[in-house]
């Protein structure tokens, strides 16, 4: 299943997406997405809604370094476990929504996989991980890159406003272990990579995190990006693709 959630003409709402292409169709669902979805009746064409972020996570957790090459291309090496920091939930934005680039030097994007809890969770094996996860989106894990590096610490460069579009949608039944992940600026292909390159997988990230903080229902880990990131300026537009969800696209606006 496709959960998205969308602007329609009477408000907000949660919503399955089925077919695609001109044929593609937007199911509302009464409340939430989480268990097994009630579905309302209400129907439309997808080209008359507007997809907005497909959820609005209580935190979004990120794992730095988690691909070898690109923890090459910076002089860093992979660390013997994962690295975390926080983005705000105010960075979250949808698909098609303004990234707004501030006045500090290199702002970079970084395509990513993201995985979405669909339950309240603490200390889950790596073996049960599958059991929690609602399914997985795209992430662009926006960065002030001259920043992180004067700062030493991330949360300042990764927590602008507007700097974690996730999107289109989420997709339910996906085997996340090995799938292409493409970001492209303006139509120019800048990372190829794979999720099977992922150093520490998903159950094990899982693992880790709800072994540190309870997760709620929503809630997102970002699992890391390939090699190939680089600067981003207004006027341009990034789309990341990953095989089996879709393709993100944000425009860049400079503020």
């Amino acid at each position: 299943m496709r959960l998205a959630r969308i602007a329609h003409p009477g408000g907000v709402a949660f919503a399955s997406i089925e077919g695609d292409g001109d044929d593609a169709q937007v199911l509302e669902i009464a409340e939430h997405p989480f268990g097994q979805p009630n579905f309302t009746g209400k129907r439309w064409p997808l080209a008359d809604v507007r997809l907005l972020a497909p959820i609005l996570p209580s935190k979004v957790i990120a794992v730095g370094r988690n691909y070898a090459k690109h923890a090459a291309e910076f002089g860093n090496e992979v660390p013997s476990a994962p690295m975390l920091f926080l983005k705000p939930s105010t960075t979250v934005i949808g698909p098609h929504a303004a990234i707004r680039r501030p006045d500090v030097g290199r702002v970079d994007f970084e395509g990513e996989l993201a995985i979405v809890i669909g339950q309240p969770v603490k200390n889950v094996p790596a073996a049960r991980a599958a059991s929690v996860i609602l399914g997985y989106t795209i992430a662009n894990d926006v960065s002030a890159r001259d920043l992180q590096k004067a700062d030493g610490q991330w949360g300042r460069a990764k927590g602008f406003d507007t700097f974690c579009p996730i999107g289109p949608w989420i997709e339910t039944s996906l085997d996340a272990s090995d799938l292409a992940l493409r970001t492209e600026v303006d139509g120019e292909l800048k990372q190829d990579g794979r999720t099977s390159d992922l150093v520490h997988k998903i159950p094990e990230l899982v693992e880790f995190v709800s072994g540190i903080m309870t997760l709620l229902p929503g809630d997102i880990i970002l699992t890391g990006t390939p090699e190939g990131v680089g600067p981003i300026e207004g006027g341009q537009s990034v789309s990341i693709t990953i095989d089996g969800i879709g393709t993100l696209t944000n425009p860049v606006e400079n503020v």
